[in-house]
């Protein structure tokens, strides 16, 4: 009979996630940063169209970052925070992907997303169980592109981006600029970056905001103040300089709901007034499998979406 209900992770893998617990605690303990806990269950879901919520039965849905509860709190005054927490996502389990997994998000007061970036490299460093810092590269979302791709994406038009994207993907999927950008970072771009190198990758053009700010560039391009955070062609870390303007998030949430619900709490908390800050999230498990160096997520999970 099979042993359907044995972990898929090691006991050293149990292990080392414990350790890893410990580190980061320590970590934001020595720099004042509070530990918070807030719901798995919202009444409004992400407003992302390319993150898939999973819905309870009851009209709620897991979160998929704590993110929109976290800014309530920084809201009503928290100060610097962070969060270890489960999230969950709606799509298929795979080799690097399960629907539900850990992050690591922070909040950092008056700070922009320079700066975060920065104190991302040193927790980097610490959760990978690197003996010394790695070099870092620093590309612009456009020098990354041009780079490893060819293309300029700031500059370059739809139908350019288009066939690059399907050349790349090898079949004519239905995607939008952005889709195909997607393809073509994830094809072209992480495989060729720098190895046992900590790569961030930022400026993101400002169709890619999200909850970001953006701003104009002297050479007269939108891009959003974001930053992904990349080692071994995987993303490791997603960052913002947050958006606190609530009629722009406003008009943000409306244009993506594609019939969600929308966060009014949310939007009730920014119009009270979101300190500046820049935030970011991390996915623990993708980082415990490069510390590990496993090829699976399964393998660093007690039990994968299969098992569970």
């Amino acid at each position: 009979m099979t042993k359907c209900w044995t972990p898929t992770a090691s006991l050293a893998a149990l292990q080392a996630r414990a350790l890893m617990y410990q580190q980061i605690r320590q970590f934001f303990a020595e720099r004042q940063v509070l530990e918070v806990e807030t719901p798995l269950l919202a009444q409004a879901p992400v407003s992302d169209p390319n993150i898939e919520p999973i819905a309870t039965a009851d009209g709620r849905y897991l979160h998929t970052s704590p993110e929109y509860a976290m800014k309530r709190l920084l809201c009503a005054g928290s100060g610097d925070i962070y969060q270890i927490c489960k999230v969950f996502r709606r799509g298929e389990a795979g080799r690097r992907h399960n629907p539900e997994f850990s992050m690591l998000e922070w909040y950092r007061l008056d700070w922009n997303e320079h700066q975060l970036m920065d104190e991302v490299a040193d927790i980097a460093v610490l959760m990978l169980g690197l003996p010394s810092t790695p070099p870092r590269v620093m590309l612009t979302y456009q020098q990354a592109l041009l780079q490893y791709a060819g293309l300029d994406p700031l500059q370059c038009r739809d139908v350019t981006i288009a066939e690059c994207g399907q050349q790349l993907a090898g079949q004519d999927l239905s995607l939008d600029r952005d889709g195909w950008l997607d393809v073509i970072m994830s094809h072209a771009v992480e495989p060729a970056l720098p190895r046992d190198t900590l790569v961030f990758v930022y400026d993101f053009p400002a169709s890619q905001a999200a909850l970001a700010k953006t701003r104009r560039t002297v050479d007269g391009h939108d891009v959003a103040e974001r930053f992904e955070l990349f080692w071994n062609g995987a993303e490791l870390a997603n960052g913002y300089h947050e958006l606190t303007d609530v009629a722009e998030q406003t008009r943000r949430f409306e244009q993506e709901a594609n019939g969600r619900p929308i966060d009014k709490r949310l939007l009730a908390a920014l119009g009270s007034g979101l300190p500046p800050c820049a935030g970011v999230a991390m996915g623990l498990d993708r980082l415990l499998m490069q510390r590990l160096q496993v090829s699976t997520i399964a393998e660093v999970l007690s039990f994968d979406w299969l098992q569970a």
